[in-house]
């Protein structure tokens, strides 16, 4: 299982993106540590789940999925999170 990074920009005023919300809780094993940012632990690859997460969003937003294969990272996040990525590295 890889852990994927999943980070967006919703521009769509009063749409309702629960269908994409969804789509990412649909894998399972996710966190969602900030408002637009959202990891998941998946044995899909990067372009598999922006096929899946895709058509959730308008062509006016942006979506970045990027594989966390680094052991360097940083940050002030809950410790639930880390022990989150921790446990999955």
């Amino acid at each position: 299982m890889n852990i994927y990074l999943i980070s967006y920009d919703l521009r769509t005023p009063g749409r309702n993106y629960t269908p994409l919300y969804d789509a990412i809780k649909a894998y399972g094993d996710w966190q969602h540590p900030m408002e637009s940012f959202w990891t998941i632990s998946t044995d899909d690859d990067a372009n598999a789940i922006f096929n899946k997460l895709s058509p959730n969003i308008d062509n006016n937003d942006s979506l970045f999925i990027i594989q966390m294969d680094s052991k360097d990272m940083q940050g002030w996040l809950p410790k639930s999170f880390w022990e989150w990525i921790n446990k999955r590295r």
